[in-house]
């Protein structure tokens, strides 16, 4: 999917703050990482890391069963396999010993979920003279601005995710229920090269943000109900979001004045998304007018968050930069969010890419509540 010169970028940039820290070793260990530095991720049903030293080829261990698809998919030479009945952090301790570097500063983002305090504390005893240096938060840090590759493959993901919407709009008639639209936007996902068909929350519109993430249903959805749709396609484990409010037959109440006014609010946000602003700032125009106009009695959850990889991962949305009003952290062009709105059982979302003009949509679907089966 990505070229050599895209991952030759990713390495430098790696070893740039390992050379900032003062490590000699960069174990990798959190999975959007692995996928983002070697171009393959894997579960952690077995613990599994890369290594990229300060200067010398990088190395994968990972689990014997995984070393066939890890070859084709990454650009490393290097590759270890282990036996099920071996031990990984042994077998890491031990690669890491045979390169010479037994004694080396080993960094490692001590906020990753595969970096536990047994891995941390196994390893340490497997190589005693080694120190290992905190660079928590790293795997984002690295990752917070897509490169024109990346992007095009956000791109793809975004038309993935407009084209499912469009199909459950056409089949959105009284009578559907969110597992039948669920599985048209599956397949329409499928058909068209996503990665996977998990398709995202496809709920009842009811509430004012309960509903997003509201578990799916059979119930019969019927005249005047809204079919909340959220859309997260995945290419290449890079993913694109977008939400739109169904209607089901005639707005008896009045959730198209709401849907437009949330738009409204929300072209301002991506409107001001330029490079430099305070997230604070992008996010009060969306929130505190929410809250002045009624449309919300309260407002606790946060109005965008960052997109780009998602691989096998126990967190669904990555809010290491998220649009809330204590946010301390500045816009950079290239950075990828999902912005989203939520009112009176309207959802509204948008997959925006951080531009000098401003933000700018991925996704393309129509802004407004469709109305479904025309």
């Amino acid at each position: 999917m990505f070229g050599a010169e895209e991952f030759a970028r990713r390495v430098v940039e790696a070893r740039a703050a390992m050379a900032a820290a003062g490590a000699d070793l960069l174990l990798v260990d959190h999975g959007e990482l692995l996928a983002w530095l070697t171009g393959y991720t894997v579960s952690e049903t077995m613990y599994r890391a890369a290594l990229l030293p300060l200067e010398g080829e990088p190395w994968f261990v990972l689990r014997a069963l995984d070393e066939d698809p890890c070859r084709r998919k990454t650009w490393l030479r290097d590759i270890v396999g282990f036996v099920d009945t071996a031990d990984p952090h042994g077998v890491i301790a031990e690669t890491i010993a045979a390169r010479g570097l037994a004694r080396a500063r080993i960094g490692a983002d001590f906020n990753s979920y595969g970096f536990s305090a047994h891995t941390r504390d196994r390893l340490q005893a497997l190589l005693p003279a080694a120190r290992f240096v905190d660079l928590s938060g790293l795997s984002d840090r690295l990752r917070r601005v897509k490169s024109p590759a990346e992007l095009a493959v956000l791109a793809q993901a975004a038309a993935i995710a407009d084209s499912a919407m469009e199909a459950v709009r056409c089949q959105a008639r009284p009578g559907i229920t969110p597992r039948e639209a669920s599985a048209v936007a599956a397949a329409e996902f499928l058909r068209l090269g996503a990665d996977i068909g998990d398709v995202g929350p496809i709920v009842r519109g009811a509430g004012d943000n309960e509903f997003l993430h509201g578990a799916l249903g059979t119930e019969a959805l019927g005249e005047g109900d809204v079919l909340h749709v959220e859309l997260i396609p995945k290419v290449a484990n890079y993913g694109a979001r977008l939400m739109r409010p169904i209607l089901v037959g005639a707005d008896r109440r009045g959730v198209g004045r709401i849907a437009e006014r949330l738009i409204q609010l929300q072209d301002r946000q991506i409107a001001a998304m330029k490079p430099g602003t305070a997230a604070a700032e992008v996010d009060a125009l969306l929130r505190e007018a929410v809250l002045a106009e009624g449309l919300r009695a309260r407002y606790d959850n946060v109005t965008g968050y960052t997109l780009g990889l998602y691989a096998r991962t126990p967190r669904t949305s990555d809010f290491s930069y998220a649009f809330r009003p204590n946010a301390d952290w500045r816009l950079e062009a290239g950075m990828v969010f999902h912005m989203y709105a939520s009112a009176g059982g309207i959802g509204i979302s948008e997959t925006v890419v951080v531009e000098p003009a401003g933000g700018r949509r991925l996704t393309t679907a129509p802004r407004r509540l469709l109305l479904g089966g025309t």
